[in-house]
Formats: structure tokens, sequence, C-alpha cells
């Protein structure tokens, strides 16, 4: 007697029985030479593993047994979709909230005393992941005019990321609860929505607060100079994936859009030392723009 499987079952017998296939040299540097020219993603060899163990999952769900089948789905992306869910694949998006602390003690600490007097204030975070970041900033920011009981400007957070998938994450504004074990139980009450019943255990975003970022798809390795010019640009935690030359043009056009004495922070693990750069260093992981920052309103991000 012949069983007959719908196509749902054929595809989940597929998927058990899915063996990671093997990954040639060539396969291997075509996939970096594609990352490179994306988004600038430096794979060095040595990553092979990581590559075929990674992108694997991503195949066993388009039904692809071969990386040469994977390579030529990557030849035939008209619109980006595939290399863009390679590079979700290949980078970490690990993330949390205030994380890297000594950033916002420097923050509310050296920058914002500067401009607390200005109508608007526009920071830019730069690779803001699944928006842990940037809602951090709004944070510190309402947190800091409060307790000082000022009127809160307008506060306008630009954050960007490449990964769709991401974007999609941090617009929804929703994480578990365990995201919040090291912060203040002031700050969740305020500025976050206790979720019950099918959402118990997550925890929402206020409206108030979402309002004050803008969230944008941005690949870094495009042109950046109609988003405006910032007190403060974050990008922490991604330089790590470019290398030296790359590190050097995408420094060079932060630097642009820096205002003058503007801040430019990165990810603690990293450093700008072995590049020719023309930021001011500071104290680990945070740079300068030369020229002193204006209490007054600057032209910000549009």
């Amino acid at each position: 007697m012949a069983i007959i499987l719908h196509k749902s079952e054929e595809r989940s017998l597929r998927q058990k029985a899915y063996i990671t296939p093997e990954l040639t040299p060539g396969e291997f540097n075509y996939i970096c030479r594609r990352a490179y020219k994306y988004c600038g993603l430096d794979i060095r060899p040595g990553k092979e593993g990581l590559v075929r163990n990674r992108l694997a999952k991503l195949m066993r769900q388009l039904g692809i047994d071969s990386f040469r089948e994977y390579c030529s789905y990557l030849e035939k992306d008209a619109d980006g979709k595939a290399l863009s869910s390679m590079v979700d694949c290949l980078t970490t998006n690990h993330t949390g909230f205030f994380r890297e602390e000594q950033h916002f003690r420097f923050l509310t600490s050296a920058i914002l005393p500067v401009i607390e007097d200005r109508q608007q204030i526009d920071i830019w975070s730069a690779a803001c992941s699944t928006g842990e970041e940037p809602y951090s900033l709004a944070f510190a920011l309402l947190e800091y005019f409060h307790e000082r009981v000022k009127k809160v400007p307008c506060i306008r957070i630009l954050a960007t990321d490449i990964s769709n998938r991401a974007l999609t994450t941090a617009q929804k504004a929703v994480y578990s609860l365990h995201k919040f074990s090291n912060m203040p139980q002031a700050i969740v009450h305020k500025y976050m929505l206790r979720g019950s019943g099918a959402s118990q255990g997550l925890l929402c975003v206020k409206p108030a607060v979402r309002e004050l970022v803008q969230f944008r798809r941005l690949n870094l390795m495009e042109s950046f100079e109609e988003v405006g010019e910032f007190p403060l640009i974050l990008c922490r935690n991604a330089m790590i994936y470019f290398n030296e030359e790359t590190q050097e043009k995408l420094i060079a056009n932060f630097h642009q859009r820096l205002e003058a004495g503007g801040y430019f922070f990165v990810g603690h693990s990293e450093s700008l030392n072995r590049i020719t750069q023309p930021m001011k260093y500071v104290c680990p992981a945070i740079y300068r723009r030369s020229g002193e920052l204006s209490s007054r309103t600057h032209r910000g991000h549009n």
C-alpha cells in the first residue's frame, strides 16, 4: 500500500534527515567575497566551521542541500534578501540594556551638561541591533532631565542597523523579563509595560519612549551623508567585523557626521589605535572630534 505524505510532512522528514553539507575552499571564498562586498564583513581563513554550521541552519530552512546550490542561490539574489539573511546568520546580535555602563555614565556626566539647554538633542545609535541600546539612551536622557527637574527637550534618537530581523525586534520593543535583571526596578516600572496572560514574562517599552527613537535600515558601507550631524554617535561592537581598511573609511565617514567637539563610542573590546583616523582619544572606547560642543541646538538628523 502506498503511503501519501503531505508537503509539510515531507519537509519535516527532510529536515530531520538533513546532514550538514561539506563546504569546499572555493565555496567558502565565494561566500566571504559576497559578504565583504555587500557590507564589509571580513571573514578570515579559519572560520570555515563557523560559516558551515551557521549557514547550514538557513539552508535547511530553504531546502537547499549543498553549498554549491546555496552559492547559486546567492548569485541569483536580485533584491538583496538572500545576502541580508546570510549576514544575519554570520553575525551576532548580542546586546543588552545599559550594556557597557561606563558609556552611559560618561553621557550623563560629560556630554549632557554641555548640551542640556538645547531645544533638541540628537543621538545616533549606528549599530542598534535589537533596540536595547537606543532605548537605554532614551531612558538615560529622560532620567537625566527628570532628576534635575528640567524641561525635557525634544529628544531624537536615530537607530540604524543592516539587519531587517534585528530591526523588526527593535520596533516591536518587546523583551523577556530576564533582560532587565541588572536594571534598576524604578526605571523598569517607569518606562516599561508588563505583559500578562499569554505575554506573561514579557515587558514592552512604553509608547512615549518608543516615539523618541526612529529606526532605519542602513548599510554602513553605503553613503550616510543625509543623516545629519550629532553630538554623540555610537557604533559599538561592530568594528570587530571589519578589516583595518574598512574601519578607516568608516571612521572617516563617522567623523564627518559628528558636530565639532562631538563624541564617538565604540565597544570596550574595540580600539582605533591600530588604524589611521582623525578622532582624538579621550579614554577607553571613547573618542572625540576636535573643537568644542555648542550649547545651542545643532542641525540634527533628517
